[in-house]
């Protein structure tokens, strides 16, 4: 099996990232922050990350047509 860390960066600075963790034995999802040597985050569970993930679609898909130039 492959061992990866996926993050993702913040836009205007590298020393922000976000993570996500899954919990097998709780089955929740945990959306980790992290800003050099501090880290916060927030538990899921699996219908709540569902409504989150469909959240950021929507929310992308209503910036796909916005020029901010």
């Amino acid at each position: 099996m492959a061992k990866i860390d996926l993050k993702f960066l913040d836009k205007f600075d590298s020393d922000i990232t976000i993570k996500t963790v899954v919990c097998e034995q709780l089955k929740d999802i945990f959306i980790s922050i992290q800003y050099q040597d501090e880290a916060f985050g927030i538990w899921l569970d699996k219908s709540t990350a569902i409504k989150f993930a469909k959240t950021v679609r929507t929310e992308i898909n209503k910036i796909k047509g916005v020029n901010f130039e």
